[in-house]
């Protein structure tokens, strides 16, 4: 093969080879981002059904997973290292806080919750979001293992009314919450988490709704 030759053949091998990295690149940044699009897709979805669980969608009107408050670290709330609180309004006025919330002495470790304060300082509805509590004996806190399912354990917060805070403690404590036999750590970490929350709420609600969107607490 002549020295042209061999010349031409190796540059249009370093054209292709170019070509093929150049839409290869192209063909992984496309995946990516639709990937990417994706997980955020179903990561929204899931929160709205979350959302769903503890305020029922005729309660407000406003892009609630857009309209929320960073916090930093937050004592109160069990927070190590911060979270949000979302605000629901309804025709522009204050209707409830979704405060994230941490239980940090669960029986085996952390249980995070999700935590619904009406303005009126009442609680629409609480959910655990993640958890490690003992299969069949303390995860009764979830309402998905929670065998009874007309009734499960973590409803008994719904519409806990601002007046009833104060009693916001297992019947072992002297409260109003029931728990289950041989599980009450996990229903003790629960309970007290959502009592400070709706005091945190009732403490702090003009400042929360007040601040701008995304702004940190």
């Amino acid at each position: 093969m002549s020295e042209p030759t061999a010349l031409g053949l190796s540059a249009r091998t370093g054209v292709v080879m170019v070509a093929f990295t150049v839409v290869f690149t192209a063909m992984m940044a496309f995946t990516h981002e639709a990937t990417r699009e994706q997980i955020a897709a179903s990561a929204t979805e899931e929160k709205m059904k979350l959302v769903s669980e503890v305020l029922p969608a005729g309660r407000y009107d406003n892009a609630l997973l857009d309209d929320y408050v960073s916090l930093g670290p937050t004592r109160e709330l069990g927070l190590d290292e911060g979270g949000r609180i979302y605000r629901a309004r309804k025709a522009g006025q204050p209707a409830a806080l979704l405060i994230e919330a941490t239980a940090p002495d669960g029986y085996s470790g952390r249980i995070e919750l999700i935590i619904a304060v009406a303005a009126d300082g009442a609680v629409s509805g609480v959910r655990a979001v993640s958890h490690r509590e003992t299969p069949g004996l303390g995860d009764y806190i979830d309402p998905r293992k929670d065998k009874d399912k007309r009734s499960p354990w973590i409803t008994q917060f719904a519409d806990l009314k601002a007046a009833d805070i104060p009693d916001c403690k297992v019947k072992k404590d002297g409260g109003r919450i029931s728990y289950h036999t041989g599980a009450t750590i996990s229903a003790r970490a629960v309970t007290n988490a959502v009592a400070r929350a709706a005091r945190f709420a009732a403490d702090h609600q003009d400042r929360l709704f007040a601040a701008r969107p995304g702004d940190t607490f």
